[in-house]
């Protein structure tokens, strides 16, 4: 395609039939694919997205990565940013793509309809085809992780919520909508791509899944990691990519084996104990002329293998001095030591946990709810100045210190797992620069937590397992090339460090990228002021913002 200042594309989001697993459904997905279509672009241009909803949902569109400044109306989430596109209902999204190359995503961003609304966004750079490494033969298609139920996803979030029970295992992962030979009547619903011995080729991987994070490897092959979340990495070499929900990755890996064909799969990574769904999903890479009957085989890691999570998550430092990048800021302005985890709340009709009881989430003992039915968005409030739709009043840290990774915790302080509800923000200054310690708590369960913020990147300064010690921490803190992320994997009863600088005016989501999680209310929002002359300054909505 020819590349221009602008580049625009309609997004039809409607129902259609699709067989899977021995099974017809009906699904919602973006221009009757699942995924939807992938968006490419150049570093510098300006993305125009006309999204349709034809769809019997309220619908919203959420934008991985950060664009222009001054575009919070077009960030997506449902309630926080805009209000819903109700069915028959339209809206264009419009920024322009500044400081940022390589693989983000697209996904709706109300109710759990990301099962099947979601699609790659791809940024090259805008300077020729100059990449900081070796250009490779070819770009493959992005690979996206996903999950498939045999019923309607919004019809199961609606009955679980109403009980306060937890999301249900999926019936199959994917690999772009389709389950591999693994699952039944699948045979020919794996995924294949094509390649050349001898080779190099850029891959693209992201997680779209809605609960787990997954492995992914090919058999007998390596990949160089040179970009996370569309931030150039310093390259790293391994056999296993590590992608939680909201992650992508992009690698280069040589086609250096004997024709045949290869295996490509995902499997879970899970640390919570319990039954769930330990079946690959999988792929097949097929060198160009070969006659292999049937593919080598992937050997996975097991379900569990957080060492191998976490040299991952730990080894891939940040490209220094490498195309859009920015050092780390050394002052810092706000200190926030953010406890996060599940809980328990009493509710009418509860069997999640039993005798009226089910689950909910929080961070620093708030359970964050979305603001429906308040007649205005959070950053519409934010922009009238108006009262009534969020409180200023997040808290710096939680309100009582305690053992927080203990695995005893459940015998002793069950007082600490019910949070109240609220709708509360950070206020930031505009251009301070934050210092986030985000601490993972071990009441009910602990898990290796996939957490997002909206409209910002952040460095990755440190993280580790156990309660955060800043005494011992600092210290080591990675302040030269730290990786460059917007969505961590906080470790499994660990914590991690973040910091960026809030040059972003409006209300910005953060929350764990666990579908399941975000209604119960691991979640919490920043609220950047205006900066100081009129091009710092939120400007005020685009006339088709939907109505609350």
């Amino acid at each position: 395609m020819a590349w221009n200042t602008t580049v625009e594309y309609t997004f039809d989001v409607g129902n259609y039939t699709v067989e899977r697993l021995c099974n017809s459904l009906v699904i919602t997905a973006v221009n009757g694919s699942l995924p939807g279509p992938t968006i490419n672009v150049r570093e510098g241009d300006t993305l125009i997205v006309h999204v349709l909803n034809s769809s019997p949902y309220n619908m919203t569109i959420h934008w991985h990565g950060i664009f222009q400044l001054l575009t919070a109306w077009y960030d997506g989430p449902e309630f926080v940013t805009q209000c819903g596109i109700p069915p028959g209902g339209n809206f264009t999204y419009r920024f322009r793509i500044v400081d940022q190359e390589g693989t983000l995503w697209w996904h709706a961003h109300s109710s759990v309809l990301r099962a099947t609304v979601h699609g790659a966004l791809i940024i090259r750079p805008r300077r020729g085809n100059s990449y900081p490494f070796t250009k490779p033969y070819q770009e493959l298609p992005p690979i996206l992780i996903g999950e498939w139920w045999n019923s309607n996803v919004v019809d199961i979030e609606n009955a679980i919520t109403e009980i306060g029970d937890a999301f249900p295992e999926p019936d199959a992962y994917t690999l772009n909508g389709l389950p591999g030979d693994l699952f039944n009547c699948s045979q020919n619903q794996t995924f294949q791509l094509s390649v050349r011995q001898g080779k190099t080729y850029l891959m693209r991987i992201i997680n779209s899944a809605l609960n787990n994070q997954h492995f992914f490897k090919i058999a007998n092959h390596n990949f160089t990691v040179v970009a996370v979340d569309a931030s150039y990495t310093n390259p790293y070499t391994t056999d296993v990519i590590v992608a939680g929900p909201g992650q992508t990755v992009d690698v280069l890996f040589t086609a250096n084996q004997p024709v045949a064909s290869y295996y490509m799969a995902a499997s879970p990574y899970r640390t919570l104990t319990g039954d769930f769904l330990n079946v690959s999903t999988r792929g097949i890479l097929v060198y160009e002329n070969s006659t292999s009957a049937s593919p080598v085989n992937v050997t996975m890691p097991i379900n569990n293998d957080t060492a191998t999570a976490h040299r991952f998550f730990t080894n891939i430092t940040g490209l220094a001095g490498g195309p859009h990048w920015v050092p780390v800021p050394l002052n810092v302005d706000e200190n926030m030591f953010i406890t996060f985890g599940l809980g328990i709340v009493a509710c009418i009709n509860c069997t999640g946990l039993g005798d009226g009881r089910g689950f909910s989430a929080s961070m620093n003992n708030e359970s964050f709810v979305l603001p429906s039915g308040r007649g205005m968005s959070m950053l519409e409030a934010f922009y009238q100045n108006a009262s009534g739709v969020y409180t200023k009043d997040f808290p710096d840290n939680p309100p009582l210190v305690f053992n927080y990774t203990d695995p005893n915790l459940n015998n002793g302080l069950q007082d600490i797992a019910f949070a109240p509800k609220s709708t509360k923000v950070k206020t930031l200054s505009y251009n301070s620069t934050v210092q986030v310690v985000l601490q993972n708590t071990a009441i009910l369960a602990v898990e290796n937590h996939p957490m997002h913020i909206h409209g910002f990147n952040f460095h990755v300064l440190a993280q580790g397992f156990g309660n955060y010690d800043a005494n011992t921490t600092e210290p080591t803190f990675n302040l030269v090339n730290p990786l460059v992320r917007n969505t961590i994997g906080v470790p499994v009863g660990g914590w991690a460090v973040l910091r960026f600088i809030a040059n972003n005016p409006g209300i910005w989501l953060a929350h764990c990228h666990f579908d399941a999680h975000l209604p119960w209310g691991l979640a919490m929002a920043f609220e950047v002021e205006n900066g100081p002359t009129p091009g710092t300054t939120l400007p005020g909505p685009p006339a088709d913002l939907p109505k609350c």
